[in-house]
């Protein structure tokens, strides 16, 4: 058992090294390989569909096959080689060549997300490109904005807009192209299936809502249909279309395409839904000045608790979400407000096969008992919500703006930062106001929930670190961890342990919210760069607790179970053996949900 014990460490010194090499050195063999993919847990995703009406259920497989069409469109969207790689790849039969065809899968590229975007593939770029292939390969960061300003009013909305990418012409010059015309078969073929669905189901609202987002893959207008969307009220929950602009290194301008298929989970929805009622206050009592605050929020943010089905491109990729808050159109935020889905079954799966070991791990003994399923999900939830809250239209110099346009590469980071930290701020003022928010049957609001609070808030945080500081959440995550130990409220301890100073936690929250608030109110670009490159590393204590989780999954790896019984996949890849539960040390275990 020594011998054994000892190799795996070995083993593991080896793989911690290579990721530590220079990007141009060895891919990883087989061994590292597999170790690199054991970071994600094998875990089948089911869910009860008998509920669902006959029209939903012919709807919900139509809508599957759509939601597959956008796998390889994402791909093409994150470089222009990477079909055509990961069909070679999948020729190979031999053990290195499958598990190569695995991990490819797993990333949707030749790129490892948690080790830096280092490549794990021989012949291919050493790092994932900047700009990915929204832009041309060999565009510079300043020859895009010199062009730019050549540019009338509106061609500039149109190059630096969501829905475009930038080519080049015949004579070399940059130029700009809609989506609608550079991925146009597959957005075709996925538009036919969406409007088969809407034929099917008999629910008006999603009726409405997948006939608009056909026409928009169509048009390249996606505002009709992000409103129809957040007026969808029906059992299936979809969410498909291009969103997120984290894979724009360059600028954070560009939408990458993502679907999620889920079902509703009313009981809870309905539970959470007395939060929303209550973001215009907790807007109004945001720690900044108060000229910077929304004095009328959009419409009531709807919340939906659902289970997840199926999930593709950008929804699928290495780290899978756990919640998500859209539009990212501000026009359609200040008149409808946005929407937080929660993904709960998601949720739970991350829960039991990462937190737990990590709070065994990484905790003070005394708190390990306080990293609690209800607090996990509640922040994910107030996360969501406070991308809603704080800067959104702003004035710089004279001129109407955004947060996202003006502190461009780093607004990622900094946003996802300010929803982790705004959150915590939110829920401890809204459980120090509980009984008057009528909150007292769906928050708890004792000194036991705070701790459970702050200690899970601990143990999730080193759940993203590890997520890599190259990717937004765990840039931001470690600039909060830095700050909030900076100022004692996150203890480093004689043993290797991390604990929380509940006298400290409070004002150290605080104050950062902010701090964050401000610089996105600002537009501070290059105050946030600043704040970024001070705080965003990794210190030698929290990498030591780092170095422990070596073996504990560092995400999932979601197996459609259902959605394939529901509308076979006949290009799937093979599936993963399941994971094993995690080992639980003798002795009373707090109950976890799922």
């Amino acid at each position: 058992m020594l011998k054994i014990l000892l190799a795996i460490f070995v083993l593991f010194a080896f793989v911690l090294a290579s990721a530590q090499s220079k990007p141009e050195s060895a891919p990883p063999n087989l061994g590292q390989l597999n170790i690199m993919i054991a970071r994600f847990a094998p875990t089948q995703i089911r869910v009860d569909t008998s509920h669902l009406i006959n029209g939903d259920q012919q709807a919900l497989a139509k809508l599957i096959q759509a939601a597959r069409i956008l796998n390889p469109l994402f791909m093409r969207q994150l470089w222009s080689q990477n079909l055509a790689t990961y069909d070679k790849v999948k020729l190979d039969r031999t053990p290195l060549g499958e598990a190569r065809a695995h991990y490819y899968w797993i990333n949707k590229n030749p790129w490892s997300e948690l080790d830096e975007h280092r490549a794990f593939l021989p012949g291919v770029p050493p790092q994932k490109l900047p700009g990915a292939n929204f832009y041309p390969e060999n565009m510079t960061k300043s020859e895009f904005e010199d062009w730019l300003k050549t540019l009338s009013k509106d061609e500039q909305d149109l190059a630096t807009g969501f829905f475009t990418v930038i080519r080049r012409d015949t004579a070399g010059k940059l130029r700009v192209v809609p989506y609608n015309q550079e991925y146009q078969a597959d957005l075709e073929k996925a538009a036919a299936l969406l409007r088969e669905a809407a034929a099917l189901t008999p629910n008006a609202s999603l009726k409405k809502f997948l006939n608009s987002r056909a026409a928009a893959f169509l048009s390249n207008d996606y505002y009709q249909s992000d409103i129809d969307w957040m007026d969808l009220d029906a059992p299936i929950d979809i969410t498909i279309g291009p969103y997120e602009t984290y894979n724009d290194e360059l600028f954070g301008y560009k939408a990458a395409f993502e679907a999620y298929v889920n079902l509703r989970d009313d009981a809870e929805t309905n539970k959470l839904a007395a939060f929303a009622k209550h973001l215009q206050e907790i807007e109004d009592n945001l720690p900044e000045d108060p000229q910077y605050r929304t004095p009328k929020l959009g419409a009531a943010a709807p919340i939906r608790v659902v289970n997840e089905v199926f999930s593709s491109g950008d929804g699928e990729k290495g780290v899978q979400s756990a919640a998500y808050n859209l539009p990212n159109d501000d026009r359609v935020v200040q008149l409808k407000g946005s929407k937080r889905v929660m993904l709960r079954n998601i949720q739970e799966a991350k829960f039991r096969s990462v937190l737990i070991p990590i709070a065994r791990r990484a905790l003070a003994p005394q708190q390990q008992a306080d990293a609690s399923f209800e607090p996990f999900f509640t922040h994910i939830l107030a996360h969501e919500l406070m991308h809603g809250l704080g800067p959104h239209q702003i004035i710089i110099a004279g001129r109407e703006t955004n947060p996202r346009l003006e502190l461009k590469e780093v607004y990622s980071a900094i946003e996802e930062a300010k929803a982790d930290v705004t959150g915590l701020f939110a829920l401890q003022y809204m459980m120090d106001h509980a009984k008057e928010m009528d909150l007292t049957g769906i928050l708890p609001a004792d000194e036991a929930a705070e701790r459970q609070l702050y200690t899970t808030f601990l143990a999730s945080a080193f759940r993203s670190l590890r997520f890599g500081l190259n990717e937004a959440h765990g840039k931001g995550m470690a600039l909060q961890f830095n700050y909030l130990m900076a100022r004692g409220a996150f203890v480093a301890r004689p043993d290797g342990t991390f604990g929380v100073d509940f006298q400290k936690i409070k004002p150290a929250v605080r104050d950062l919210t902010h701090e964050l608030l401000t610089l996105e109110a600002t537009g501070d670009h290059d105050g946030a760069k600043q704040m970024l490159d001070n705080l965003a590393v990794l210190r030698p204590a929290v990498k030591a607790v780092l170095d422990k989780l070596q073996g504990v999954p560092v995400d999932i790896e979601p197996q459609f179970v259902t959605a394939n019984e529901i509308a076979p996949d006949p290009n799937a890849p093979a599936p993963s053996a399941p994971a094993p539960p995690p080992k639980r040390k003798a002795g009373k275990q707090r109950a976890v949900h799922g």
